[in-house]
């Protein structure tokens, strides 16, 4: 199956790069390289793009979307918080912007051998990097009941969480859940026909509050993104897509406490504290899709873009 992926908020992020034609760009989560594509094409000489990824198949992808662009473009397959160590070992200690595409891919939804949807009957998985010995299936199998509850709850804000952590485990007593189908089975007995008639797919919170403990997804993201901020220039920006409200409010958090870092009680007269701020957010509220991106790609629905620049 070939990676298609839409760029979600495309030329949004493209804008909020403030790209410089010499300058040099990361695309930490480099997919199928829709995004890297566009800021390749807006460098000139002396210009470069790294691009980051941990999945193979986005890493294959990419660097055949991006073979017109030559030595301007470096691909190397890691995970964005290791930024810094990539990009030490390519001679660079400071860029000038940098993107974050954050959640799953189309491709890894729609490829049925991951493991990632629910649509399909497949050996769980959820691995964005296959070298990682962790999967879906140890999570659903080894976690204890009050653990998945919590990953339930807080990761997929699902309101029956407590009651599908406990058919999980009722059915994994039976044997081993090993398919996304058998997965599926366990959710739905936990969900009232009720509320199953009415919304969505009932397994759709579960699959997404496991894909995010599986690849430690926010755990990353909480980790990143103020060493992301120290790497660039002055006038440089950071952009970051989130798809999921725990997401967007870590981002929100660490952009406010980069412009804001002062710790000093609110009637001290100066600070003395000595945080000084390392810039300033761009985006007061993030950017959201437009109606025609909507009508485009149902999957940008949830979208949103927030923007920090360097001081």
């Amino acid at each position: 199956m070939a990676f298609e992926h839409i760029s979600v908020l495309l030329g949004e992020t493209i804008e909020g790069l403030h790209i410089r034609p010499g300058g040099v760009y990361v695309d930490g989560t480099l997919g199928g390289g829709g995004h890297a594509g566009e800021i390749a094409r807006r460098l000139g000489e002396g210009g470069r793009l790294i691009g980051i990824d941990q999945d193979e198949a986005a890493v294959c992808a990419a660097q055949e979307h991006l073979r017109e662009f030559g030595d301007k473009v470096a691909i190397v397959r890691d995970n964005y918080q290791n930024t810094k160590e990539a990009l030490s070992l390519l001679g660079i200690s400071k860029i000038d912007g940098m993107l974050l595409d954050l959640g799953v891919s189309s491709y890894q939804l729609d490829t049925r051998e991951r493991g990632f949807s629910y649509r399909f009957d497949t050996p769980l998985d959820m691995r964005m990097d296959r070298r990682q010995s962790l999967t879906a299936r140890d999570i659903v199998n080894n976690y204890q009941e009050r653990a998945l509850f919590h990953i339930i709850r807080d990761y997929g804000e699902d309101k029956f969480a407590k009651n599908i952590a406990r058919h999980i485990v009722m059915a994994r007593e039976k044997k081993p859940i090993e398919t996304t189908g058998e997965l599926n089975e366990a959710i739905r007995a936990a969900i009232p026909a009720k509320v199953r008639a009415a919304g969505g797919h009932p397994s759709k919170r579960t699959f997404q509050a496991i894909r995010i403990e599986c690849n430690r997804e926010l755990d990353v993201l909480k980790e990143s993104l103020g060493g992301l901020i120290d790497l660039l220039t002055p006038g440089g920006r950071l952009c970051v897509i989130t798809f999921h409200s725990l997401e967007d409010r870590i981002v929100k958090t660490a952009f406010r406490q980069a412009a804001n870092p002062c710790t000093c009680p609110p009637d001290f007269p100066v600070c003395v504290c000595g945080k000084r701020s390392k810039g300033k957010v761009v985006t007061g509220r993030p950017i959201l899709p437009g109606e025609e991106e909507l009508a485009r790609n149902t999957r940008s629905k949830s979208a949103k873009l927030r923007i920090f620049e360097k001081a």
